[in-house]
């Protein structure tokens, strides 16, 4: 029964791409939302693929797949910027984006694997490359967990930084906290061991050779004991968004968990630390930049995502 639901779920997948890869443009519209909605209903199907084990040309079909999808995902990202850009106050707005709780989920997700792991202390530096020109992860946290904690948004677009700066440049609190870099993070080094925290975006690095390279990177100029949180994808899933393989791609990294979502969440989750030259430079490097902080503990924020759902919604 899964072997036949696969080659139903593959077969479906591939007759949405011939479909997007005929479109002239991807800007958001009611013919392109529709070809993708069903992409991603179908891609958040129960069901066991693993896609290394599919044939090449599948394999080809989807890499192909994924390009299209992070050039859709920036073109709508893009449009809802300039929407939610348009008012006095952006950030009242964030909820007009369609994703909106997806994102709410997977912040609160990534922030309490994040703080089983870093109990003790706040990250006063955090690094999210990739941050596009609506850098929700990056407001979420900002506002809703990590409020002492200052965030630098690196992206290679300029036009995307500059409508990111104008969602939080009206924002007395966020304007002073958020950051944002016009970069390629592979020019970027010695800056790297700055930050306690390190987001890498899903469409950072569109197949596994781009990917691997920008992992390299981090692990030669991260600060020891660093976290570096990656966003990767599982089962069928795989077919939005590049696979990052947590046993075989982060050399150079201690892999301290993955969480593979089950509900409309469609990114996975992992969490690795960068090798410790030794303790003492670890305890020396955290010691220095991070606050201490009553209360950093998964435990206590729990039920937050409830809490800003209802608000959203009211």
């Amino acid at each position: 029964m899964e072997s036949q639901q696969e080659v139903m779920v593959v077969g479906k997948v591939c007759e949405i791409y011939e479909e997007i890869s005929k479109l002239g443009d991807l800007n958001p519209s009611s013919h392109v939302n529709n070809l993708f909605t069903q992409l991603v209903t179908i891609c958040t199907t129960p069901c066991h693929i693993d896609v290394s084990q599919l044939s090449q040309q599948v394999r080809e079909t989807i890499a192909k797949l994924i390009r299209l999808c992070g050039k859709a995902e920036g073109l709508l990202e893009s449009h809802y910027s300039t929407i939610i850009g348009s008012y006095e106050n952006p950030l009242n707005h964030m909820k007009l984006f369609p994703y909106y709780c997806n994102y709410l989920k997977l912040s609160h997700l990534e922030f309490t694997m994040l703080t089983t792991h870093c109990t003790q202390q706040v990250p006063s530096q955090l690094a999210f490359v990739g941050s596009g020109p609506l850098p929700l992860t990056s407001i979420i946290l900002a506002t809703h967990y990590l409020r002492q904690t200052c965030f630098h948004n690196y992206d290679m677009d300029p036009l995307a930084n500059a409508k990111a700066h104008g969602l939080v440049s009206s924002d007395p609190d966020l304007s002073k906290r958020m950051f944002f870099h016009t970069n390629d993070i592979l020019n970027v080094s010695n800056g790297l061991k700055d930050y306690n925290v390190v987001y890498l975006a899903a469409l950072v690095g569109m197949d596994h050779k781009e990917k691997a390279e920008v992992i390299k990177h981090l692990a030669k100029f991260m600060a020891p004991g660093a976290i570096l949180l990656l966003r990767s994808a599982h089962g069928a899933k795989a077919f939005l968004y590049p696979v990052v393989d947590p046993s075989s791609d982060l050399k150079g990294f201690e892999v301290l968990s993955v969480f593979h979502p089950t509900d409309e969440v469609i990114n996975s989750v992992i969490v690795a630390r960068k090798h410790l030259v030794n303790q003492g430079t670890y305890s020396a490097v955290l010691a220095s930049k991070c606050y201490g902080v009553e209360g950093f503990n998964p435990f206590n924020h729990g039920k937050v995502i409830e809490e800003l759902t209802v608000e959203d919604q009211a």
